[in-house]
């Protein structure tokens, strides 16, 4: 029989000295948070990794006001506990979420807007791959990006969680695959998650090939500086570069001769400190158009890793790395 109890305390990761490497992540016992009005407690049973969390330990990106200091954007687990006004759930519902923070632990507290029913034939690990990963590529690639079926999208880090939900995505809708990946083997991995044509941009240039393949309506990149130059080249007329990240830099030059020749679009966004109620706009949209599609089999969350709560810093660690394809999550 499941223990519906609530403990006063739980078991969380913190960042020991609040910034520092994969070391610095340690278990402690900490109040378990209490639900509000709108919001749900979430016993959570998995928590996905994600590249924002390793800026946070690194101390480059606090969270925002009024969100838990702990680490963690996504989880999935039951609902343990439910504040006023909240009529959608009921306590033991399964839900994945997502969160300004706090996943890293045995609870969480979520704004209930921000939840969503776990897809049919997922488990409690593959559903906390989804939020942080689904709600990022929903927004960048179809809302800003403006993804049609017929396009083409061309997607860096492929073998990212974001590359392999992307690319999922992206043919779901009928659209046509570009990828890039550092690797041979990771380029083949991502023609076999969907991508046509998947290159390794270790091995050479990644531009001509692109270019020769009849160049993209969209690029979603998470490469910043370093891409920026050839983004602009492999663009179509009318297309759209689409930034999430900047792991190479953030400090570009730009020939806006060449932006308006083409006739190009740039858009760039974050989703950790959007409006609580945009992310909640975003969830109605993801459980309309994408979860449909999970549920079909057309999109499935790739689960590189799995490991326990304590072994944050292991998880942080393998990330760094970049030798994971798919998502890393942990369970408490």
């Amino acid at each position: 029989m499941a223990d519906n109890t609530i403990p006063s305390t739980m078991r969380a990761i913190e960042i020991r000295g609040g910034k520092g490497g994969p070391d610095a992540l340690a278990i402690e016992h900490i109040p378990t948070p209490t639900v509000v009005q709108g919001q749900i407690l979430i016993r959570v049973r998995g928590a996905g990794v994600n590249r924002p969390d390793i800026v946070q330990r690194q101390g480059f990106y606090p969270p925002p006001a009024g969100a838990s200091h702990i680490l963690g954007l996504e989880v999935a687990g039951e609902v343990a506990a439910i504040g006023g006004g909240v009529t959608r759930w009921t306590v033991g519902d399964p839900v994945a979420a997502l969160l300004p923070g706090g996943g890293y632990a045995e609870f969480a507290v979520v704004d209930a807007r921000h939840a969503l029913p776990i897809p049919k034939g997922l488990t409690m690990v593959q559903a906390a791959a989804l939020p942080e990963t689904v709600f990022t590529v929903w927004s960048n690639v179809f809302e800003r990006g403006r993804l049609v079926a017929g396009e083409t999208v061309l997607i860096h880090g492929a073998n990212s969680g974001i590359g392999v939900t992307a690319i999922q995505m992206a043919k779901a809708c009928g659209a046509r695959v570009f990828a890039t990946a550092r690797g041979a083997e990771k380029a083949a991995r991502a023609k076999q998650t969907g991508a046509d044509i998947a290159i390794d941009a270790s091995a050479g240039d990644w531009v001509e090939p692109v270019k020769a393949a009849g160049g993209a309506d969209l690029v979603l990149d998470m490469v910043g500086r370093d891409y920026f130059e050839g983004n602009i080249e492999v663009l179509k007329p009318e297309g759209r570069l689409s930034v999430i990240a900047t792991l190479t830099g953030h400090r570009v030059e730009l020939d806006l001769r060449k932006v308006m020749l083409k006739r190009l679009t740039l858009t760039a966004s974050t989703l950790r400190a959007r409006e609580a109620d945009e992310k909640a706009r975003l969830a109605r949209a993801i459980e309309e158009r994408v979860w449909p599609w999970i549920e079909a089999g057309k999109v499935s969350p790739l689960i590189d890793k799995t490991l326990p709560l304590a072994e944050a810093g292991a998880a942080h660690a393998w990330l760094e790395s970049g030798s994971h394809f798919g998502k890393v999550v942990l369970t408490p």
